[in-house]
């Protein structure tokens, strides 16, 4: 497997003292303030420490040990259709989220990148589901969420939130309900389309209910609920898998977090607990459905952004990252109106690694898996996918390689899924499938992450 290397330098002593001076200095100011991020959801931020404004909430977590990690996470994909002009004005939004990791305080980031007018957040909740299946939550977890001290929070067209953390043991596996409130009109709603998890909506301003009883209408969308964060000390780091459909989980069955990413994060939470020698990882998913490697979808800012043009919101941005799982490139063969060239596609991914090895990350890619019988099939376009395939399986691209094009084709006809695998439409996994996919991950892939070089 090919390597590739970035340069390094020496450090003087001189500047040793400086980088211990700053840290000493950044480690007093988190001690003395929770800090909050307002900015550009594109990964950039505009920082403010939130000191001086006293917190009557008991439940808001002052700085305390562990580490923040990615509990769960989900891309915006585009602007909600028929929320143009009121957006869920007067509504409550209650996202259920399946966290991969445990912690002992969280935190949450709201965004508003499709909206066209600020949105006005007037009150949040978080708290654990009651575990029946429907919008009721823990009433004893009912925590208030505030953001840089105050209950309220305007996020500008573009922008995104984080809030101040709250103490709340939440354990690994389980639902979360984060709740929000706008009581004014925002234009178009930022979402995730394809959550595979029934989240609720109800009247009025319903945040802190708990009963469930007011949340009468059923969603299959996330909306503007992009990350979980926790306070970790199960996890020192985050595994933000990076793809389109497949990842999304697009055909696994609703509310039973059967997406191959939570067969991973399962599998990898068992045996670290079982004592193997693995690094302690959440697991968050930023799959989006029909996402391409090269091309944008339609609209200002594009709806379904490329994979090079959300890699650094949707990755490089998500908190605490070690390692990238990158698993994309089909739908720019499938969805090319001519012959899709492997070359361009195999070098988008080599620009994604370079900048994720900018940043001391691991990356660990996958072969595109079979597609024969779906519509979209040609002869020509199974030729490109063996090209693409033939760099990943050389080294020329990623630093590890999962290979589930062998792991899930049929032997007697390597063209197709075998049978089992295959939800029906010849491209997307069945349950079985995803869960071949996450078993077929070698977990000792993930360890040696956050090197200078690779």
């Amino acid at each position: 497997m090919t390597k590739r290397r970035n340069g390094g330098a020496g450090v003087s002593p001189a500047k040793h003292r400086v980088v211990l001076s700053a840290l000493v200095a950044l480690v007093v100011a988190v001690c003395a303030a929770i800090y909050v991020t307002v900015g550009a959801d594109d990964g950039t931020s505009r920082g403010a420490f939130a000191g001086g404004r006293p917190h009557h909430d008991s439940s808001v977590a002052p700085a305390s040990t562990g580490t923040w990690v990615g509990a769960w996470s989900t891309a915006p994909m585009g602007g909600e259709p028929g929320t143009e002009t009121e957006g869920l004005a007067g509504r409550s939004v209650r996202n259920v989220v399946h966290a991969s990791t445990g912690g002992t305080s969280a935190r949450i980031t709201l965004s508003n990148l499709y909206g066209q007018s600020p949105l006005t957040i007037t009150h949040a909740s978080l708290a654990l589901s009651a575990g029946d299946g429907t919008a009721a939550a823990d009433a004893e977890t009912m925590r208030h969420l505030t953001f840089n001290g105050g209950t309220s929070v305007v996020i500008p067209p573009g922008g995104q939130v984080l809030s101040d953390a709250v103490r709340l043991t939440i354990p690994h596996g389980t639902d979360v309900l984060v709740t929000t409130y706008s009581p004014t009109p925002s234009g178009p709603v930022t979402y995730h389309p394809h959550a595979r998890q029934v989240s609720y909506v109800a009247q009025g301003d319903r945040t802190e209910d708990a009963t469930g009883t007011p949340y009468t209408e059923q969603t299959p969308y996330w909306r503007y609920l992009t990350a979980l964060d926790v306070l970790s000390n199960e996890a020192t780091g985050t595994v933000v898998v990076f793809g389109d459909s497949i990842t999304d989980g697009i055909t696994s069955t609703v509310g039973a977090n059967h997406r191959w990413t939570d067969v991973l994060a399962g599998r990898l939470r068992t045996a670290v607990e079982s004592g193997e020698a693995l690094p302690r990882y959440g697991v968050v998913n930023e799959g989006i459905s029909g996402n391409q490697v090269l091309a944008d979808g339609l609209g200002r800012p594009a709806e379904n952004q490329s994979g090079l043009g959300r890699f650094g919101r949707d990755v490089l941005s998500r908190t605490n990252v070690k390692v990238v799982v990158i698993d994309l490139g089909i739908n720019d063969i499938l969805r090319n109106p001519h012959l899709a060239d492997p070359d361009r596609i195999a070098d988008g991914l080599c620009t994604l690694v370079r900048q994720a090895h900018a940043r001391g990350l691991k990356v660990v890619g996958a072969t595109l898996m079979p597609f024969e019988g779906h519509q979209g099939w040609t002869p020509a376009r199974e030729r490109v996918r063996q090209q693409v395939n033939a760099e990943i399986r050389a080294g020329r691209v990623y630093d590890a390689v999962v290979d589930f094009d062998k792991s899930l084709r049929d032997p007697y006809d390597p063209r197709r899924l075998r049978p089992e695998y295959d939800s029906g439409d010849h491209l997307h996994p069945s349950d079985l499938g995803f869960d071949e996919m996450g078993e077929a991950f070698d977990l000792n892939a993930l360890k040696g992450a956050g090197q200078a070089e690779l």
